[in-house]
């Protein structure tokens, strides 16, 4: 007689994979190389092509093929790629359930956000951690692209952006305004003028963030509404770099007030009175509509809610 084990059929069998090995494969496939993946993982670059190596070697096909300088999954590749992220998301849903049995004892906050969201969203998050010592809180700042790209994959339970993509199933919640200013060296001409058009500052250089940046899509969006070119002269990748090419008279640049101090006498740089600025935008915190959230994020919304006042509801999208 067959004995019977409670395990169903096709799973008795534990996987030849390692999740070390799962995970390396995962950042290089993401990454599109093993230098950015072992960089991201904090590992050697020979760790993680031995992982890859082996990880290939116990399922018994290519997982990669290389491309340029970097690598390409096969289509073997394309379907543990998926498998892997499945089960992923099936390991921090064990996470978030276990978490939620012990109240909000233990458990882990995953949030996502744009890089100018820096100067103020720590300040967000410093009450929720002293209040709940025991969540782990990942916060990633990387720009709008990369952003949307975790919230496409299911990486993180909440992002903090400016201009949320629409392909995607997303509850919106619109905390903090994010007014877009044009700012100019100290002592340049233009900030003695009392009112400037956008158009007589088109012949000035225009330094801006680089592409996948949200207050560069947002600036360029506000620009061809009011039908001004104004073709940037040199992007750079960060806004601090940007504020010290402005102060170095490189030219101007269009940036959150949020990135600049509120008395603006010891940066270097100013503010030039523009019609039509500042652009008045919004921050917003959105989440998957499709996923659910841990206790950790609902009560990080509430708790957020309640410190910002009444006029910051959160509201799903239509």
């Amino acid at each position: 007689m067959k004995e019977f084990s409670g395990i169903p059929a096709g799973l008795d069998r534990a996987p030849r994979a390692t999740l070390v090995q799962l995970r390396s494969f995962e950042a290089v496939a993401r990454l599109g190389g093993v230098g950015r993946a072992a960089k991201s993982l904090h590992l050697a670059q020979p760790t993680v092509s031995m992982q890859l190596k082996e990880l290939s070697s116990a399922v018994g096909v290519p997982l990669f093929e290389p491309q340029g300088r970097g690598l390409t999954l096969t289509q073997h590749g394309e379907v543990l790629l998926q498998t892997v992220r499945d089960l992923f998301a099936a390991w921090q849903r064990f996470e978030d359930q276990s978490a939620e049995l012990q109240g909000l004892k233990r458990g882990r906050l995953r949030i996502a956000a744009v890089t100018t969201t820096e100067y103020f969203l720590p300040d967000l998050l410093g009450p929720f951690a002293h209040a709940h010592p025991g969540i782990d809180i990942e916060l990633t700042v990387q720009n709008r692209d990369a952003v949307v790209a975790r919230l496409e994959r299911g990486e993180d339970e909440l992002a903090a952006m400016m201009l949320p993509p629409q392909h995607l199933p997303l509850n919106r919640w619109p905390f903090l305004e994010n007014p877009l200013v044009v700012i100019a060296p100290a002592g340049h001409p233009l900030t003695q003028k009392k009112r400037l058009k956008l158009t007589q500052l088109t012949d000035q250089p225009l330094l801006v963030r680089e592409a996948g940046s949200g207050t560069r899509l947002a600036s360029e969006q506000f620009m061809a509404d009011q039908g001004v070119q104004w073709a940037p002269r040199m992007a750079l990748g960060s806004n601090e770099a940007i504020k010290h090419a402005v102060k170095a008279g490189l030219g101007l640049a269009v940036l959150s007030r949020h990135t600049l101090p509120q008395d603006l006498t010891q940066t270097g740089v100013a503010v030039l009175p523009v019609a039509g600025f500042p652009i008045k935008r919004m921050w917003h915190l959105v989440w998957r509509k499709d996923r659910p959230l841990s206790l950790a994020a609902r009560t990080f919304l509430q708790e957020l809610r309640r410190n910002l006042g009444v006029r910051a509801q959160p509201a799903a999208t239509p």
